[in-house]
């Protein structure tokens, strides 16, 4: 729609196996899913990166794809860094974003005892368009600077 505002997405994901992936989307839920699900030919369903760990948002695309650039210049360590700054755990934050799906990825994680609350990565709220405006607006941008 004309006029709508549209959130971009940094994110980082990775396979069980440690390798990591950087994308950038205007949906985060479909390029997660169709990463999760092998849905895409090439380097994510070569190596299995299924588990979303980190991202980050922006209302400019350029801005995104400057981040995207940028993080993908970084040396592995400042990548696992960053990604252990706000998921110390490595905890895959899209886990239960797809209960309805069965197979290998739908598994990944750790799975929650009852009463247990859901631990997420606060950047990739903005990420979400069904998520409400309040928590858009408590969550902001994660800043990182390059040596």
């Amino acid at each position: 729609m004309p006029g709508e505002r549209r959130t971009y997405c940094v994110y980082i994901m990775d396979s069980l196996s440690g390798t990591l992936y950087i994308g950038m989307t205007g949906n985060l839920h479909k390029r997660v899913f169709e990463h999760k699900f092998h849905r895409i030919e090439g380097f994510t369903d070569k190596y299995q990166v299924e588990r979303l760990l980190y991202g980050e948002s922006f209302d400019d695309v350029q801005k995104a794809i400057n981040r995207e650039k940028q993080l993908k210049g970084w040396r592995r360590s400042k990548k696992v860094a960053l990604i252990e700054s706000v998921n110390p755990h490595w905890l895959d934050s899209a886990r239960e974003w797809f209960p309805w799906m069965t197979g290998p990825a739908a598994s990944i994680g750790p799975s929650l005892k009852p009463g247990e609350k859901a631990s997420s990565v606060e950047p990739l709220t903005k990420c979400h368009p069904e998520r409400s405006n309040s928590v858009r607006e408590a969550n902001g941008t994660a800043e990182s600077k390059d040596p």
